[in-house]
């Protein structure tokens, strides 16, 4: 068994804003153990459930998070950007399931800690054939288009309720509970890496049950930038609708809009 595992920061427990989330934050190394932590548990429950091989995304922030010595040493890690499938590089046909650790909720959700999609500098809105979307949808599309089945998230209730809502009847660990945008209740770390184990191994021993998210052949873009020059920038690449001075809009296939998001956003 193949197992794809794509990893954020935001949804870590314990994790409620920026003093954990970037380079300069106080706590922001702690926050790497823990992170790293949360990943290694999830490899540990693959690996009991039956995975052979296993490749990570570091998918936060610079993409050069997690702590390559406190990894073991026989997977692999995919790292730093630009990369066309964004926070699912890596993934093909031959993986058997995707695992999501640490996600968020979206930046159409009023609730959850740090809630953005793909950028919180430069988007405000990102929505696929009118509907809004969260990166947890976004990338399960992406997986779907491998026909890679999503089978277990971790991260706050918000994005749990979300994910979840938007993906079907997979695992969901719950590691924290929002109170605002940088507030929650949170599991300690330990505790949290044990409730992921447990959702990993139930994803896994359910995955030929869980349906791939499949996309359209042709999907529908629209992305609001928090800048106009952003949206201007967008509107120079080629095939676009600009919208409105904030706004553009897209058409192609999941994979063609995966690399425009990550052009727009660059």
């Amino acid at each position: 068994m193949k197992v794809y595992i794509s990893a954020d920061m935001e949804g870590i427990a314990g994790v409620v804003g920026r003093e954990q989330l970037v380079p300069e934050g106080f706590e922001y190394e702690k926050f790497r153990e823990f992170m790293t932590a949360e990943v290694n548990a999830a490899i540990e429950a693959a690996r009991d459930a039956g995975a052979t091989e296993i490749v990570v995304s570091d998918s936060h922030g610079n993409g050069q998070n997690l702590l390559l010595d406190r990894l073991p040493q026989d997977i692999q890690l995919v790292r730093s950007w630009p990369r066309p499938l964004g926070m699912m590089q890596g993934i093909d046909d031959s993986f058997d399931a995707a695992l999501f650790i640490g996600y968020h909720a979206s930046a159409g959700n009023s609730g959850g800690i740090a809630a953005h999609t793909v950028s919180s500098k430069a988007f405000s809105s990102v929505k696929i054939d009118g509907e809004e979307t969260s990166e947890g949808e976004l990338n399960a599309l992406i997986a779907g288009h491998f026909g890679v089945p999503v089978v277990m998230v971790s991260g706050d209730d918000a994005a749990i309720d979300e994910i979840c809502g938007q993906l079907g009847a997979i695992e969901g660990a719950i590691v924290k509970w929002h109170y605002s945008h940088t507030s929650a209740r949170t599991l300690m770390p330990v505790a949290a890496q044990n409730i992921i184990r447990d959702k990993v191994k139930a994803g896994l021993a359910r995955r030929d049950e869980i349906e791939p998210l499949r996309p359209k052949e042709q999907m529908t873009l629209d992305l609001s930038f928090r800048k106009n020059r952003l949206a201007k920038r967008a509107a120079s690449l080629p095939d676009v609708e600009v919208v409105d001075s904030r706004s553009v809009r897209f058409v192609g296939s999941i994979i063609e809009i995966s690399e425009f998001i990550e052009t727009a956003c660059g």
